[in-house]
């Protein structure tokens, strides 16, 4: 498997790859878009990707957008004051299509999760005696990566591996897991970006024989309460919008929905749409 490069280039980060067929601008120090502009061109005619999708503060916005980049998504008052802003340019206008059954299976997810958003009493999910939930440690990572080669037929980035995994530990990843006596039967992700005071919550995954028990409610319960501790202001996910139970995860957790990328990330062996939602700061 060809997996994701990430790299960084004269202020700006970058992830891109030929499995997402697309170039990603994760984080930009907001200086010279023009520049900017010229390298995720360069990236695009070196590699013929599909789709150039970044994250930016909006009062960058209207540069983008006199560019070719719409607008997908947005998170308020992401970066202190200012909202940031997922835009996307399609290079191939295919890119920009979903077939009619997804399209209807995106909508029917969203406005179910909604409607479980919208209920005012939110109810814990609980764990059962028999499990047990910790953050996980180096330790654990040939488990965890154990775990992620039976969710994930594929992923962008090498998370099967556990060098990887340790790597990643070592760096902005937190990792925690639920536990069947001492096997790891769930897990998820949550990775920290301290300039904005910001985190992904992501990598949920639950072996087959153990669904059904709440574990993405329980892990973003957990996640949750260990971020509020350690101060991160931004919380928020890009969740598969084919997967109903995720969407329905986030919104019954009080988060909100902030736009759709379309066809996006290549998650499952196909590169689907990915919804993103936010919580709202306290």
């Amino acid at each position: 498997m060809n997996y994701d490069t990430i790299e960084t280039k004269d202020g700006a980060l970058f992830q891109h790859g030929k499995e997402n067929d697309r170039i990603y601008l994760m984080g930009w120090d907001g200086l010279e878009p023009e520049r900017l502009l010229k390298m995720i061109n360069r990236y695009i005619e070196e590699n013929k990707y599909t789709k150039a999708f970044i994250k930016i503060p909006e009062n960058h916005t209207p540069f983008f957008a006199e560019n070719g980049f719409t607008e997908e998504a947005r998170i308020p008052s992401y970066y202190d004051e200012k909202d940031c802003v997922f835009m996307s340019w399609f290079v191939d206008p295919q890119r920009a299509i979903i077939p009619d059954a997804i399209h209807k299976t995106i909508k029917k997810n969203r406005a179910l999760a909604q409607k479980y958003g919208l209920k005012k009493e939110k109810v814990r999910a609980k764990l059962s005696g028999k499990y047990s939930l910790r953050k996980l440690t180096t330790k654990d990572s040939t488990a965890l990566t154990a775990l992620y080669r039976i969710v994930f037929k594929t992923y962008p980035f090498p998370i099967q591996t556990p060098e990887y995994v340790e790597k990643t530990m070592g760096e902005n990843v937190q990792y925690f897991g639920i536990f069947s006596g001492e096997t790891l039967v769930a897990a998820s992700a949550v990775e920290i970006d301290h300039a904005s005071n910001s985190v992904e919550l992501t990598d949920f995954a639950t072996t087959p024989n153990h669904r059904g028990n709440s574990f993405a409610s329980i892990l973003l319960q957990e996640m949750e309460r260990s971020m509020k501790e350690q101060g991160i202001r931004t919380r928020y996910t890009i969740a598969r919008a084919l997967s109903a139970g995720m969407n329905i995860t986030f919104a019954k957790a009080g988060y909100r929905y902030a736009g759709t990328l379309v066809n996006n990330t290549d998650i499952a062996g196909t590169i689907e749409s990915m919804n993103v939602w936010y919580a709202e700061k306290p």
